[in-house]
């Protein structure tokens, strides 16, 4: 997990997109407990109210539970949910190419171009 401490993006929000993205990948399945709230806050060297924070914030979301004595377990995932979840992940990086393309001044036709030779590979 990699943290950066300069970001616009609160280190809790960091921890818990990380989180939310192996779960969503697959990486981390249902069922799989995820390491203890002061575990991981000594693992990234942060304080353990920061990692509180997005395990709470995960749980907010439906990714997690938390089970008494034991720690924060993975729930079950709704299909629709994680596709939909998945399309505003591509939608951002869709955007973040466009702005890039802007940059470079490459057409639209030049950019769709692009993509479908990739979309090829």
């Amino acid at each position: 997990m990699k943290i950066v401490q300069n970001s616009d993006v609160p280190i809790y929000k960091q921890i818990a997109a990380q989180f939310k993205e192996k779960i969503m990948s697959g990486e981390i399945s249902e069922g799989d407990f995820l390491p203890s709230i002061r575990g991981l806050a000594r693992d990234l060297k942060i304080s353990v109210i920061t990692t509180m924070k997005a395990y709470e914030l995960m749980t907010e979301e439906g990714l997690i539970s938390a089970v008494q004595g034991k720690g924060y377990v993975v729930n079950p995932q709704d299909t629709e949910m994680v596709r939909e979840q998945h399309l505003r992940l591509l939608e951002q990086h869709l955007q973040n190419a466009m702005e890039a393309a802007r940059l470079c001044g490459i057409s639209r036709e030049e950019l769709v171009k692009m993509i479908d030779v990739l979309y090829e590979v």
